[in-house]
């Protein structure tokens, strides 16, 4: 709880510089981050390109995908299968979990906001400062197994 709340403060700041980022060697290395917090889980790739390249802050960037991938493997289960995807303004994140129903997604971004019993409720809300940041939005919407899918727009690709 302290380290979320300290990351939480220290986000209120602007991002640091950004630079070209490989996209999914950053999601190769979130998910090498967390994944021990579920053994069974997966993470699959729809539509992602091996090259493609992001303008971001590279170290914010990895927070954003493991702040996603945790929420995903804590309320999708161990066995959670995670999809990445980039599209054509940006990147989602998605899981086979129990998605978030339509009358809560409006509040999942608010600092507390946790239906986990582990969870501290600052993780998706440090996750939306730091696409704010970038000048990039974030949303969440129905997976296509039913979980839940964070799309976040308005990147800049600089390889596709």
């Amino acid at each position: 709880l302290i380290n979320d709340v300290l990351l939480l403060t220290r986000e209120r700041r602007d991002i640091g510089t950004t630079e070209p980022v490989a996209f999914r060697e950053s999601v190769e290395a979130a998910w090498a981050m967390v994944t021990d917090k579920a053994d069974g889980a997966e993470l699959v790739y729809a539509g992602t390109s091996e090259s493609a390249v992001i303008q971001a802050d590279s170290s914010r960037l990895r927070q954003v995908l493991e702040n996603l991938l945790v929420n995903a493997i804590e309320h999708g289960g161990t066995d959670v299968t995670v999809r990445v995807e980039t599209t054509a303004t940006g990147f989602a994140i998605e899981d086979d979990g129990p998605g978030v129903p339509q009358e809560d997604r409006h509040r999942v971004f608010d600092t507390g906001h946790t239906t986990s019993e582990e969870g501290t409720g600052v993780g998706l809300r440090i996750v939306e400062r730091i696409v704010e940041a970038h000048g990039w939005d974030i949303r969440v919407t129905d997976g296509i197994d039913g979980g839940a899918r964070f799309e976040i727009t308005g990147v800049e690709f600089v390889e596709k």
